[in-house]
């Protein structure tokens, strides 16, 4: 079983010297930044209901209305399978995937502030020219643009966030961004039930409203600090010890402030930091957190649910406002999971939550397979009581991933990577969580016509393959200073038969050690084992 070391002992430095209180100035730099996590929630939640709005489907996707209205008092798998359908929902994340890279030049040059607000404005103006759409064409536009602005809100706001916080309460302030993606899907779908039954512009409205959340946060990150890291990464050491100072409330801050300039000494070692994810001694980092965790979170099957929530509601025979009220529930659920995670990871530790709630999850959709290959797909409405427990089965897998991976996937990755790789650590968790996103957005529908049931027993296989992941190969961050995190996999029963196999590995140990004690920090580490 994977090893773990969570409390300040772990990273073998000097976190215990760490000094500060919550600020005021830190809650409304916390309250401004992981809004950005809205930005990615409204479009999950409003995307899912407006494809379900006949109105909509009337002036864009008229086939996909008169198959809809033939099966309307049936269950059917595929009355929704329409791949142009599908690309409205999709082509939003392979614009994300592909401007995140470019997101991390920004990042690392211009700060993490300046990418939250170049995101806001492509936001905007998706939101704005989807509005007023005349044909398909216009809403691929739209899309793409949005997808632009989440892939730079993507990048930035977790390392943000992680940067900004104290260590011993970072996974709590890193899921303000899951906690605002869940309250943008909820919004959203209330946003949509209501607009339903605004004929015949109402998805209009659904669409434009995008641009409220882009405007708050354009305007907070007016007002917003940048983190102390992306200060000292850039050389601007001055402003950078005010910002700490200014957040932690006090002006004690040497310990952490000559961690984060050795932090960025070893930065400014390292070349060529994308191709640097590749190097030996930072495997643990590229296959945790670059690639399995953000591919798995998609792969879990919940983004599925968000976004068909509406259609797979129909599908079962739900009618159309009933299933957007069902869409909130699932909703609400996913904010219970947000916050119960918030309370509950830097005291139980992310390892607990993974391995609880795949449990829960596996359980739940091998309950909807059963229930649907039993009584479902037969021509006939489903009965109130089975459509009742298909509901709850959702629901508990809804909030299962709500305290999960849907804000692990976000928080875990963004802890992983050292300062020199981590703006591009982080394009890549974005880049490859948004293109499953988008691979799982364009083939669900269609899986759901040709598997039929067995789409969910995918699901479930998949969860199980997650959850051993994770046991295996992931050791425990909770309460681990961010800039220590790397010390975690020299620990670690498997990963320490990796890293010191690189023959650079002694050498960036050295650096690593020869930095701190020229700052006066730590106690060289021993690197052999």
């Amino acid at each position: 079983m994977a090893g773990g070391f969570a409390g300040v002992e772990a990273g073998g430095g000097r976190a215990e010297q760490y000094e500060g209180r919550i600020t005021p100035y830190f809650i409304l730099a916390c309250i401004v930044g992981s809004f950005g996590g809205s930005l990615f929630g409204y479009d999950l939640g409003v995307s899912s209901g407006v494809t379900s709005m006949d109105d909509f489907l009337i002036k864009f996707f008229p086939d996909v209305y008169n198959r809809k209205h033939a099966h309307l008092h049936e269950t059917d798998y595929c009355k929704y399978d329409n791949q142009v359908l599908t690309l409205f929902t999709s082509s939003l994340y392979f614009a994300g995937l592909v401007s995140t890279f470019g997101a991390s030049y920004v990042t690392k040059r211009h700060g993490r502030r300046g990418s939250i607000m170049v995101g806001a404005v492509s936001f905007f103006l998706g939101g704005a020219v989807n509005a007023a759409a005349v044909n398909v064409a216009m809403l691929i536009v739209g899309r793409v643009l949005l997808g632009v602005g989440i892939g730079f809100g993507n990048q930035a706001v977790p390392l943000y966030l992680s940067e900004i916080a104290p260590f011993r309460i970072r996974g709590a302030v890193n899921q303000l961004f899951q906690l605002t993606t869940c309250l943008g899907i909820l919004v959203a779908n209330v946003i949509n039930y209501f607009t339903d039954r605004i004929h015949p512009w109402g998805w209009r409205l659904s669409l434009g409203l995008a641009v409220v959340p882009a405007t708050a946060i354009f305007v907070g990150a007016l007002f917003l600090p940048e983190t102390p890291n992306s200060l000292v990464e850039r050389g601007r050491l001055e402003e950078a010890r005010r910002v700490l100072e200014k957040v932690r409330g006090t002006h004690k801050v040497d310990a952490e402030f000559e961690d984060l300039k050795v932090a960025s000494e070893a930065a400014r070692a390292v070349r060529g930091t994308f191709r640097n994810l590749l190097a030996v001694r930072n495997r643990p980092q590229l296959i945790i957190g670059a690639l399995g965790i953000p591919a798995f979170q998609q792969l879990s099957g919940m983004n599925s649910i968000l976004f068909y929530s509406p259609v797979i509601f129909q599908s079962l025979g739900f009618g159309s406002s009933a299933a957007l009220y069902s869409s909130i529930i699932t909703g609400s659920m996913l904010v219970v999971g947000a916050l119960v995670s918030m309370v509950v990871v830097d005291r139980l530790g992310r390892r607990v939550l993974f391995m609880e709630a795949g449990a829960q999850m596996i359980a739940s959709m091998v309950v909807v397979a059963t229930i649907l290959a039993l009584k479902f797909g037969h021509g006939e409405e489903l009965s109130k009581g089975v459509s009742t427990v298909l509901v709850v089965a959702i629901c508990l897998f809804v909030v299962a991933y709500g305290w999960s991976w849907g804000p692990l996937g976000w928080l875990v990755p963004s802890e992983l990577f050292p300062l020199e790789m981590r703006s591009a650590g982080q394009s890549v968790v974005v880049c490859v969580n948004l293109f499953w996103t988008a691979a799982v957005a364009q083939c669900f529908l269609a899986a759901m016509c040709h598997l039929r049931w067995g789409v969910f027993i995918l699901f479930a296989a998949l969860i199980v393959v997650m959850s051993v992941f994770v046991v295996l190969l992931l050791p425990e961050t909770k309460q681990v200073p961010i800039e220590e995190i790397w010390l975690l996999f020299d620990k670690h029963w498997y990963w320490k038969r990796v890293v010191t196999k690189d023959p650079k590995y002694q050498g960036h140990h050295h650096r690593q050690e020869m930095a701190a004690a020229a700052a006066g920090a730590v106690k060289p580490v021993v690197t052999s084992e």
